[in-house]
């Protein structure tokens, strides 16, 4: 599953890759998604979140080709 990346403003080059359960997320996403427990959040220094993503490797490549570091949220 992957949605758009929208991008952060040029200020800041830095966004964010935290995992995400599945069972956190509002019901009419979780029935879109099938055999997956987790997934990745890309946000921004705001908090926006910008992509949600299946794979963490995923998460850092998309991060990577709009120009921006990622970094993981522990």
């Amino acid at each position: 599953m992957q949605e758009p990346f929208e991008t952060p403003s040029r200020d800041n080059r830095i966004v964010y890759v935290k995992t995400v359960d599945v069972s956190d997320l509002p019901t009419e996403v979780q029935g879109k998604i099938e055999g997956l427990e987790q997934l990745y959040a890309v946000h921004d220094s705001d908090g926006q979140q910008l992509a949600l993503v299946a794979d963490r490797k995923l998460a850092f490549v998309l991060a990577r080709q709009n120009d921006y570091a990622p970094v993981p949220v522990h």
